[in-house]
């Protein structure tokens, strides 16, 4: 079969099953497939594909039909460039949490110490270390199957960091300049209206945030303070209506400079704070 008349019958099947980006899933899962680009599509649409190739390509679609993830069909999603192994075990890297990558490099200096909690994939852990100089970073997490991915991805981009399995604080040792975290803050009564996608594949842990999505937020600041320096900084991703309340609680904690900061669709995405020490 040629590659393009595969590549529309795909996209086809994909968005008969409801699938909200169904031709750009087609065309990533076959160049993943085929070990080709964007371009062979427009320039070499009419190259034969291999039957295995086809037979692959199908059984993929088939997956994205059922609303597997496309990151989970691929095993991996690039974010900040970079490209991180995902398993069921994580939650899969959104584009969104760039922004507090982004914010966190907009205050990272050469040498310092950074801790990653709720670390899932270490995603924004080993963003940083990749993009900064002799950092150090310890990455944290409740699951000891997302600390083994998280590790896998170290590996992977060549990079060191500490992995440690702790209920939050409680295994955490030591100071830090920097703390940044993407806790789950989705409102367990709001998992149900969830996308399919979301809902019955990223590990509920990852995306519960309690009655109302902010117990993480108020049990991080609680902690945060016995494992920070003096002027050091405190990062959360938030829920773009939790900007408030997050702000609030990090004021009465004590923390000042809290700042507010919008993602690129203009939601609230990201609360930041210094700890006065």
């Amino acid at each position: 079969m040629e590659y393009r008349t595969l590549y529309d019958m795909g996209a086809e099947e994909l968005k008969e099953a409801g699938v909200e980006e169904a031709a750009l899933d087609a065309r990533l899962l076959l160049e993943e497939v085929c070990g080709t680009d964007r371009n062979d599509l427009l320039v070499h649409g009419d190259h034969l594909v291999a039957e295995d190739q086809l037979e692959r390509y199908m059984e993929c679609i088939d997956l994205r039909s059922k609303r597997i993830p496309l990151q989970h069909i691929l095993g991996y999603q690039e974010f900040m460039g970079l490209k991180f192994k995902v398993t069921p075990d994580v939650l899969i890297p959104r584009q969104d949490t760039e922004t507090l990558v982004e914010e966190v490099m907009r205050n990272l200096h050469d040498g310092m110490r950074i801790l990653d909690m709720c670390t899932g994939s270490g995603c924004i852990l080993l963003s940083l270390l990749r993009y900064s100089n002799d950092c150090v970073g310890t990455g944290c997490d409740l699951s000891e199957a997302a600390l083994q991915v998280a590790q896998e991805n170290a590996r992977a981009l060549s990079l060191e960091a500490e992995f440690i399995q702790s209920d939050l604080f409680e295994k955490v040792q030591g100071k830090y300049e920097i703390i940044v975290s993407n806790p789950p803050y989705i409102p367990s009564q709001e998992i149900l209206t969830l996308m399919e996608e979301v809902r019955d594949h990223d590990p509920l842990m990852a995306l519960d945030g309690r009655e109302d999505g902010l117990y993480f937020y108020k049990e991080i600041i609680k902690g945060a303070g016995q494992h920070l320096h003096p002027g050091g900084m405190l990062f959360f991703e938030i829920g773009c209506t939790q900007a408030e309340d997050v702000s609030r609680y990090l004021k009465e904690a004590g923390y000042k400079e809290v700042t507010v900061c919008k993602d690129l669709a203009g939601l609230d995405r990201v609360v930041s704070g210094v700890y006065g020490g």
